[in-house]
């Protein structure tokens, strides 16, 4: 059995940076147990396979395998996903896609800029708050002095889909000197619902950019990714509810990956009606190379 493949680059700068994404088209006898052995073996942070289309809203159903387990939903395999979908399967492309996953229905729009990248753009479910965190407890996870966590806000669980730990950080260079410690890292996940650690600083490489942010999660197989989407979207809504910089832009640049000499960039976008945050978030995707799996 031969299954078309392609390997994309999203939320890249340009092509062979930001996170690399695996997405198969699959045939509807492919069993879960197949997929997650074909994710284990193609190693990126997550592998998204394609399987029944409907003709109505352009509705795709996806699953989204780890190296070690499905989830739910995750934001670089949305987006990369929707690129494929738009640009190699559908016929006659269009601007408005859906994809059908284990948390629901996620619409996703492509938008054209002249002179630049285009982008896509996914709405993520409604954010849900979780527990917060001791500094201490957090700090050793991260090989961190408890000084080099900003405490003027919560470390919180956060979920949009995925949930994330969020970890505000007083500098870059703290970030940059995170390291995961495995036994205080395991004995905080063992109590949250939440398995990745976010750490973000406003205080980016780039100038350009509004945040910082680095992305630890052991539990999913890879260490360390480059670009985040769902905690990317996660990171927003607790923007938002923490009030944490009264002049943050209209659209948020997050840059993650620099760490690791993957540089990657994450647009954010957070607005409250009538007590109800939505979150979208987008980036740009390239095409890296496309073949056959045989099976």
């Amino acid at each position: 059995m031969n299954i078309p493949f392609y390997i994309v680059d999203v939320f890249a700068r340009r092509r062979f940076t930001g996170n690399q994404l695996a997405v198969m088209v699959v045939p509807a006898h492919l069993s879960p147990e197949q997929m997650q052995e074909i994710a284990r073996e193609m190693h990126f942070s997550e592998t998204t396979f394609i399987g029944a289309a409907s003709a109505l809203n352009n509705t795709y159903q996806v699953r989204i395998f780890t190296p070690e387990h499905e989830v739910p939903f995750a934001g670089h395999p949305v987006l990369g996903t929707a690129f494929v979908i738009r640009e190699m399967i559908m016929k006659h492309p269009e601007n408005e896609i859906t994809l059908d996953l284990q948390t629901g229905q996620v619409p996703v729009s492509y938008c054209l800029e002249i002179g630049r990248p285009s982008v896509f753009w996914m709405k993520q479910p409604d954010p849900v708050f979780g527990k917060t965190f001791e500094p201490a407890e957090v700090a050793r996870a991260l090989s961190l002095p408890v000084s080099s966590l900003d405490t003027r806000f919560p470390i919180e669980e956060v979920s949009t889909g995925l949930p994330f730990i969020m970890v505000p950080i007083q500098s870059r260079e703290a970030v940059k000197a995170a390291r995961v410690t495995m036994d205080a890292y395991e004995e905080l996940i063992s109590t949250s619902q939440a398995k990745a650690l976010y750490l973000f600083c406003n205080e980016p490489y780039d100038p350009e950019n509004t945040l910082n942010a680095r992305m630890f999660g052991p539990y999913y197989g890879v260490v360390e990714d480059p670009a985040t989407g769902s905690a990317g979207g996660c990171l927003m809504a607790y923007l938002h509810k923490n009030r944490y910089d009264s002049e943050l832009p209209p659209v948020v640049m997050i840059e993650q990956g620099y760490e690791i000499n993957r540089p990657s960039l994450i647009y954010g976008k957070v607005e409250e009606h009538g007590g109800k945050i939505t979150v979208e978030v987008g980036g740009s995707v390239f095409l890296v190379a496309k073949g056959e799996l045989v099976v």
